[in-house]
């Protein structure tokens, strides 16, 4: 499954187009739901968000997928899911963690979340996008942290907007010139390390201070 997993991430650009060719214009839904799940089922944080999306840019690049159409509907893939992870959080958090904890969620995933939480404020709603497996915790814990919905809703929508169109775009923009073509695998690999990086150093500065 790992090995799989692996494979799937670094040759995403074959895999999705594989998808378009054979499912045609319900890859969008496909696309809708993997966003939507890596952002809104606190058990899917392995779900390659950043490097789909600049991949899903590329092949609008090339006419595969329209732009047009996919950027507002991730949006509200991102949107719809950050907020069916808040009010999870909100309604019955605790009792799911303590119910799943050790098999899905993770404690340590949950405490960082929640330390970045604290240090960041609401603007955690919005930084967190760009940062994998704590994206998708940061709406669960701000619903278990009873922050004010309104407020939540301003952020989660903001930072869905910056989400999806900055990778989107950088995918569109930059993903078939041929450099970049030709180093594909590099380039997700890149994406993941740079998606990983403030989370790394916010590690680094914790074991410094500890």
């Amino acid at each position: 499954m790992l090995t799989t997993l692996i494979d799937l991430v670094l040759h995403l650009d074959v895999h999705l187009m594989a998808l378009v060719q054979d499912y045609g214009i319900w890859v969008y839904a496909i696309l809708f739901a993997i966003i939507f799940a890596e952002t809104g089922l606190v058990f899917a944080p392995f779900l390659p968000g950043d490097s789909l999306l600049f991949v899903a840019g590329a092949l609008c690049g090339l006419g595969a997928l329209q732009l047009y159409l996919l950027m507002p509907l991730l949006m509200l893939a991102a949107f719809s899911g950050d907020n069916t992870n808040y009010w999870t959080g909100r309604l019955i958090g605790m009792r799911l963690f303590h119910r799943v904890k050790g098999r899905f969620v993770k404690r340590e995933h949950l405490d960082k979340t929640h330390a970045f939480y604290e240090k960041h404020g609401g603007k955690t709603i919005i930084f967190a996008r760009f940062m994998p497996i704590i994206r998708t915790f940061a709406p669960f814990v701000a619903g278990i942290g009873l922050m004010q919905y309104r407020k939540f809703l301003s952020f989660s929508a903001l930072g869905s907007i910056a989400w999806i169109g900055s990778l989107t775009l950088t995918g569109y923009f930059f993903g078939n010139i041929p450099v970049v073509k030709n180093n594909l695998t590099l380039i997700i690999l890149g994406v993941i390390l740079l998606s990983f990086l403030p989370a790394l150093i916010q590690f680094i500065r914790h074991r410094r201070l500890s």
